[in-house]
């Protein structure tokens, strides 16, 4: 099976897409740079920056970490980026930080599996998903390392977790009320709401930078399991008010996993930015 994957911005305002670059393989989760001009998406275990205007394509040294996959976020002042790297040793995802041009990694968690969400507007915590004594939950940790702090305490996958600009809630999905919701809690972990109620899956809220806006991406019912988020099925990206109510859907595409796990709003919240793909049967 050969995957076709396209590089595609969408406008949030009229549904207008433009597809900037296909590939004959598989590439994920597009980051938007703050000054607008650049795309950042994992590919092959590797990172890389996509220029909007050229189509210029450069691999961002990543130093040992060759085992990046799709859960990577830019800090708010663009200096650095956070990965996910399935370290040599258990070959388990853990979360490190380099510089954004590149350079030698930094590891932050040592527990593992750590699978990176969300870096706080101020700069010094990350907020991931982790698998802690069988249990997926959503925790916090300092940029430099030190103790991990649970949020959650579901039974099944609480996911996705994500700042809001200003700091004070983190939107996460979870599947404890039988299909994968939003939800959303104040950045210490009280007062953990839901916000969709519909009969789709719904995984990984985005908020826009102005605040106003929600990005998510939907599954069908019963496509997949609520705890799941494959690869190649067909998916809606919705759009929903920060304040929660109805949504409406934005792209239906062929896509999941790699589409939009992590923030890929434009800087000025007019745009989005997403992977499509399409599946080609070998002869």
């Amino acid at each position: 099976m050969k995957v076709i994957s396209t590089l595609e911005i969408v406008d949030v305002q009229t549904g207008e897409r433009t597809a900037l670059r296909s590939y004959d393989y598989l590439i994920e989760a597009p980051n938007w740079t703050s000054d607008g001009k650049r795309l950042i998406y994992n590919s092959r275990g590797c990172l890389y920056s996509f220029d909007i205007a050229t189509c210029e394509l450069v691999q961002i040294d990543s130093g040992f970490a060759t085992e990046c996959n799709n859960d990577h976020v830019l800090s708010f002042d663009n200096t650095k980026i956070a990965i996910s790297h399935h370290t040599k040793e258990d070959g388990k995802s853990r979360i490190y930080i380099l510089p954004m041009e590149g350079g030698e990694p930094a590891l932050v968690t040592p527990n593992a599996p750590s699978y990176l969400h969300g870096w706080s507007p101020n700069g010094a915590e990350l907020a991931y998903c982790a698998e802690r004594n069988g249990q997926y939950d959503i925790y916090t940790i300092p940029v430099d390392g030190g103790v991990e702090v649970q949020l959650t305490d579901s039974p099944g996958l609480d996911d996705g977790p994500e700042y809001s600009p200003d700091g004070g809630h983190i939107w996460f999905n979870s599947v404890r009320t039988g299909l994968m919701q939003v939800w959303r809690m104040n950045a210490d972990g009280s007062e953990q709401t839901q916000v969709t109620f519909n009969e789709s899956n719904n995984w990984f809220p985005h908020v826009s930078p102005d605040g106003q806006m929600i990005a998510y991406l939907s599954y069908r019912k019963g496509d997949v399991d609520p705890g799941d988020h494959p690869a190649n099925k067909d998916v809606e990206i919705r759009l929903m008010a920060s304040t929660g109510g109805e949504y409406h859907t934005l792209v239906q595409l062929f896509g999941g996993q790699g589409t939009i796990n992590v923030n890929s709003w434009s800087p000025d919240s007019k745009r989005l930015a997403f992977v499509s793909y399409e599946v080609e049967e070998k002869e």
